[in-house]
C-alpha cells in the first residue's frame, strides 16, 4: 500500500437484478472483462448482514477499476430500478472518460441502458452526458474535449 493511511481502493460493488445481463451490459456497452467469479454464500452472509443468503458475484476490470456485479437469490434483491436522485445521500453515479460519446450511449441504449439525454451539455470542458445500467444505476459519461 502507498497511501500513509495504509488504505488502497479494491473495488466498487452494485446490486443488480439480473446478473447475466448486467454482466452483457457492462462488458458490451462499456468494455469490462470479466476477471473471476464468487459464490456467496455463508460466511459471507455474516459480513453483508445477511446470515441466510445466497447470491453470486461477477468481478469485473476496466483499467484498474474493479468492479463488483452481485445479485442475490436469498434475500430477494429490493429497491427501485430507476436512477437516483444526485442529491441522495450516498453513492450517485460512476464515471467514465469516453473516446466518442456518440457511439457509447448507441452501445449503451442496444445492451439495454436508458439514456437521460435530458442531462447533455457542451461545455468547455467537453461533451457529457448521463445514462443508467439497466437497474438505475447512474452512469456519466464524458469525452473531454481536445486541448487547443
Amino acid at each position: 500500500m502507498s497511501d500513509k493511511a495504509g488504505v488502497a481502493i479494491s473495488h466498487f460493488a452494485v446490486c443488480v437484478s439480473d446478473l447475466d445481463r448486467s454482466r452483457k451490459f457492462y462488458t458490451k456497452a462499456l468494455g469490462f472483462t470479466v476477471s473471476h467469479e464468487v459464490d456467496v454464500t455463508p460466511p459471507f452472509g455474516t459480513l453483508v448482514d445477511f446470515p441466510e443468503i445466497d447470491g453470486h458475484a461477477i468481478f469485473m476490470m476496466h483499467g484498474g477499476l474493479k468492479l463488483e456485479l452481485n445479485g442475490y437469490s436469498t434475500p430477494e434483491v429490493i429497491g427501485p430500478a430507476e436512477p437516483r436522485p444526485m442529491n441522495q445521500l450516498g453513492l450517485t453515479h460512476m464515471a467514465f472518460v469516453v473516446e466518442n460519446l456518440a457511439e457509447t450511449i448507441e452501445r449503451i441504449a442496444a445492451h439495454g441502458g436508458t439514456l437521460l439525454r435530458h442531462t447533455h451539455i457542451n461545455g468547455p470542458v467537453g461533451e457529457m452526458m448521463f445514462a443508467t445500467d439497466p437497474d438505475g444505476t447512474r452512469l456519466e459519461l464524458w469525452e473531454k474535449k481536445d486541448p487547443a
